[in-house]
């Protein structure tokens, strides 16, 4: 996994401007410490970090394919390519000599001899750029479900992009401006793809490639969920879905370095854990390395939630034991939440203000900090609630029927707020509710659906689309800042676009057919996992329950209140900011009271760090 940026400009001599390149290129070392490259011609130069994972010595970027002494495409490339070795063998037919056993050369090649087409033959998660010389073009690719990022920005004369928005930050030509509409995809849990938050930029969708020419860029799209008639009775999906799992992740325990896996003790995770132990020890590579994460002394202090029933350690051991795992739990001091150099870290990786899940984000941080100490790739289980039906807004009848974003209704919405200290005059302006009604209604114009569908099914279907389109990608962006802040690989074997495809069309009465949450996923792996990991009822990445969390936030909002110069003052409401610091504090302190301040906090630090220009 590494970071990717470039520049193209058919007005310049981009040879002339390579230290711009150059320092656009080294804020992208974090996702590659092992190696910087810099390519260039007259009108495009394009940069890598690579963070070495296959063929070690011999995947160096960016990688030029050359012939008659001249470059015929040349590639800059962030991802894994999970059937790279299919496709090296049916290229080679086609008359390709490979001079690196990398995946590189293979989507270089398959290039070569597909064009725009190879990314149709991709199974992975990729961001790429491909410089075409012959046609003076530039092709951006995206993977199908968004797992690595890929921003631009149009200029007059062309384009900039990177893998963050640091990247295109670094040249003078990208302003920090953010207008009301970058302010809202800040303060609301709606991403919308496209859609970047600084004035000017982009995100290429998931499913998507840009071509860049002289003329301006093309946008079209190569992948997209489709509605099919499932056919398979329940037998037969339980064993597809086992199958498609078990091929997933055996695919994606190819790696030149040492590999883990991340567990915390619940279904997708365990189930991960079990199928990776069970291709690792077919490969003769294990015991599996399994991390955990959780808080210093939270076994003792744990205080159940509407959502957190019980803590993961116990479960994570039982786990761990089960398949032999080398396991490590990783106890995160609660004072490291809060280190200036951890938080500085956090805010240095998003680019944004990482406000929504509060102390997960520095907690993320600390834990793939410790695991990289031991490996460089890991697998995850992002995606398995939005594919299978794991959240409880999937069963719960009024967010079915509110007509908006399960996840924003009553019940749900509290853990995602963080809107209660801002200035009631700004929110108005921006009209929240009145772009997220607007935004839903683009989301559900693009759920694809079979002629006749109605009733449950239909909105079920509709459900799943929103999940898998909008709020999965702030799981897989959240994964990506964080492991590649600390040059971790994390791989996610349920968006393997086989099996998303196939999940998705199978019909909701399917596949929550015992009553439960994600029943088909728990059916297809029972036959690897404890009892007590597959009755365990769906429980949240942990979140601190420690007040002394809450007490350092609120003096450090006391410290930002009293400097006139904290330039998020003008967007508080200082009443409320009063009174919530004033309030009594409880012994424990849960995540949903302290999205105020948290989002206070994060938006001064943005403001200030990146100097954003805000054009409200």
């Amino acid at each position: 996994m590494c970071g990717i940026t470039g520049w193209v400009d058919y007005r310049l001599d981009l040879p002339q401007h390579l230290d711009t390149a150059r320092a656009m290129t080294r804020t992208m070392e974090c996702r590659g410490p092992d190696a910087e490259g810099l390519w260039w011609d007259r009108h495009v130069a394009l940069g890598h970090r690579r963070l070495a994972v296959i063929d070690l010595e011999g995947g160096v970027q960016p990688m030029a394919a050359e012939a008659s002494g001249r470059p015929r495409a040349c590639l800059t490339f962030c991802g894994e390519i999970y059937n790279f070795r299919e496709l090296r063998t049916e290229l080679e037919a086609h008359g390709h000599v490979f001079r690196t056993s990398s995946d590189t050369e293979v989507v270089l090649r398959g290039y070569l001899q597909w064009g725009e087409g190879v990314a149709t033959r991709l199974n992975g998660i990729y961001a790429f750029a491909v410089w075409d010389p012959d046609r003076d073009e530039l092709l951006l690719v995206r993977d199908r479900m968004g797992v690595k990022p890929l921003y631009y920005h149009p200029t007059p004369h062309g384009v900039l992009f990177g893998s963050e928005p640091k990247a295109i930050l670094a040249n003078p030509a990208a302003r920090r401006r953010v207008d009301a509409d970058g302010l809202y995809e800040v303060l609301d849990m709606v991403k919308t793809p496209g859609q970047a938050v600084f004035t000017g930029m982009h995100e290429v969708r998931p499913g998507e490639l840009l071509r860049v020419r002289e003329g301006g860029i093309s946008r079209s799209r190569y992948w997209a969920l489709e509605a099919r008639e499932h056919t398979d009775d329940l037998a037969g999906t339980i064993g597809t879905v086992r199958d498609l799992l078990e091929d997933t992740v055996a695919r994606q325990t190819v790696a030149d370095v040492p590999l883990c896996t991340l567990l915390s003790g619940g279904l997708d995770s365990s189930a991960v854990t079990a199928l990776t132990a069970r291709a690792l020890a077919a490969q003769g590579r294990g015991p599996v390395r399994s991390f955990s994460v959780d808080f210093a002394g939270a076994d003792a202090r744990f205080e159940q939630d509407a959502v957190r029933g019980t803590p993961d350690s116990p479960f994570a051991r039982l786990m761990a034991g089960h398949v032999g795992a080398d396991h490590t739990e990783v106890l995160i001091d609660n004072a490291e939440l809060t280190d200036p150099a951890v938080r500085r870290a956090v805010l240095r990786a998003t680019d944004l203000p990482p406000a929504f899940w509060g102390d997960m984000w520095p907690s993320l941080y600390l834990l793939f900090r410790a695991v990289r100490e031991r490996s460089t790739v890991a697998l995850s289980g992002e995606s398995a609630d939005e594919l299978f039906g794991g959240y409880q807004w999937f069963r719960n009848r009024r967010a079915l029927e509110a007509g908006t974003f399960p996840w924003l209704t009553s019940g749900s919405a509290r853990y995602f707020g963080g809107l209660s200290l801002l200035d009631r005059p700004l929110l108005e302006k921006l009209d929240i509710p009145a772009r997220r009604a607007e935004r839903y209604d683009q989301a559900l114009a693009e759920v694809p659906r079979l002629p006749g569908e109605t009733g449950d099914e239909r909105r079920m279907r509709e459900i799943t689309h929103l999940n898998l389109t909008r709020f999965v990608q702030t799981l897989l962006d959240r994964k990506d800042r964080m492991s590649m802040a600390v040059g971790l690989e994390v791989r996610v074997p349920f968006c393997d676009h086989r099996l998303v495809e196939y999940v998705f069309n199978v019909p909701w009465e399917m596949k929550s057919f015992d009553g439960r949450e994600k029943s088909l996923l728990r059916a297809a792996t029972a036959h690897l996992l404890p009892r007590e990991i597959t009755e365990r009822v769906k429980t949240p990445y942990p979140a601190t329950q420690d007040p002394a969390y809450e007490s350092a936030l609120r003096a450090e909002l006391a410290e930002v209140v009293r400097d006139p110069a904290s330039p998020v003052l003008p967007l508080l409401d200082m009443d409320r900011v009063g009174r919530t610091l004033a309030r009594p504090q409880g012994g424990v302190s849960r995540p949903y009271d302290r999205g105020g301040l948290e989002m206070a906090l994060w938006l001064n630090s943005w403001l200030s760090s990146y100097g954003v220009e805000l054009y409200l």
